[in-house]
């Protein structure tokens, strides 16, 4: 498949691009530094863009059967809640505007329901630091709930992401739609390879279109 893939020098993309060059996708990694992508492989193509500029991302993407977003706005970011939220609708229209239907986001786990009622984001114990860029995910993605047109999937991951792209693959993970994805000691953890995983699964067989879904072991 070819797969363009927003935010490919971030935590999540390398993990992302990593998997699917294995499997053997063409990938155009898109990233505001892809001087950062190191990656080195001939289905590989770097291109630098600008996720705030929706008409210029749209000829990016034109020509692929699918967009992965692993779009951050930087957790270090002063405006990460105003600049997630503004990028991420930038690059939904982008991909409206390029004519691909196929549409995957990695979220947050910020929006997942702990009870029927309350989200992990509105917990008292949820990290004060993370929280705008949480808010801002969960915001969107019922922003995204409204979208009928492109067939989107919303990924968040479990609630402890470990490990880098090269380590923790197992292949194996267990999901669930609105509640986190919880373990015999009722821990919700996946490693970051294993996430890659199950997007790159849901690229190759989709079974959570117009759906959030999330993962865990």
């Amino acid at each position: 498949m070819k797969i363009a893939l927003i935010g490919a020098s971030g935590f999540v993309g390398k993990a992302v691009l990593k998997e699917a060059l294995v499997r053997g996708h063409q990938v155009t990694a898109i990233s505001r530094h892809p001087e950062k992508v190191q990656e080195e492989n001939q289905h590989l193509t770097k291109i630098r863009g600008d996720v705030f500029a929706k008409e210029e991302l749209a000829n990016l993407l034109k020509g692929h059967d699918v967009v992965i977003s692993a779009y951050n706005a930087g957790w270090a970011n002063p405006n990460i809640y105003e600049d997630y939220l503004k990028g991420a609708q930038s690059i939904q229209e982008a991909v409206k505007l390029s004519g691909i239907q196929r549409f995957l986001i990695v979220g947050g786990a910020g929006s997942l329901f702990i009870t029927p009622d309350i989200q992990l984001v509105d917990t008292p114990e949820f990290p004060e630091a993370w929280k705008p860029g949480a808010l801002s995910a969960r915001d969107y993605l019922n922003i995204l709930k409204t979208e009928h047109e492109l067939e989107w999937t919303f990924l968040s991951p479990a609630i402890e992401l470990k490990g880098d792209s090269t380590e923790g693959r197992t292949g194996s993970y267990r999901t669930d739609l609105e509640n986190p994805v919880f373990d015999e000691n009722k821990k919700s953890s996946i490693s970051v390879a294993d996430l890659a995983v199950a997007i790159i699964d849901e690229v190759e067989n989709p079974k959570h279109i117009q759906q959030r879904f999330t993962v865990g072991y």
